[in-house]
């Protein structure tokens, strides 16, 4: 799908951005909202490991701290510096966060190596039993 890839190539230039000192490993993320605009992140980390931010929860509270609540798709693209080699998954906090903006169902999880070579989730199939808002 030309929608995937260019998610995938958004996120693979904001893995470009990453700031990684102390793992090496690179994580871009692109998060395309329902009105069509797309928001990347990268991941961050920091010498006390616990402020680090991931490159999903990067996108995510950059769209939401604009206004964005909606969103559809999100490209993960991730691995030790240099070519990526394989699929990352969000981790589970991510999983969290996705899933108190975004429909278990319809909301499309795009882990990627590059262009050609990804696969797509959908959120609950990543995230099974999630606890989400409608639970408390």
């Amino acid at each position: 799908m030309a929608q995937d890839r260019e998610l995938i190539r958004a996120a693979l230039e904001a893995r470009e951005k990453a700031y990684t000192p102390y793992s090496h490993f690179k994580v871009g993320a692109a998060l395309l909202a329902k009105d069509g605009s797309v928001w990347t992140g990268c991941n961050i980390e920091n010498a006390g490991y616990t402020p680090t931010n991931c490159a999903e929860r990067t996108a995510f509270f950059k769209a939401v701290s604009e206004g964005q609540r909606e969103f559809l798709a999100i490209a993960v693209v991730g691995g030790r510096e240099g070519p990526v080699t394989e699929e990352c998954a969000p981790c589970g906090v991510c999983r969290q966060v996705m899933a108190e903006f975004c429909d278990l169902d319809a909301f499309r999880v795009i882990l990627a190596v590059d262009e050609a070579h990804y696969s797509t989730y959908t959120l609950r199939e990543i995230l099974p039993m999630a606890f989400v808002p409608s639970r408390l």
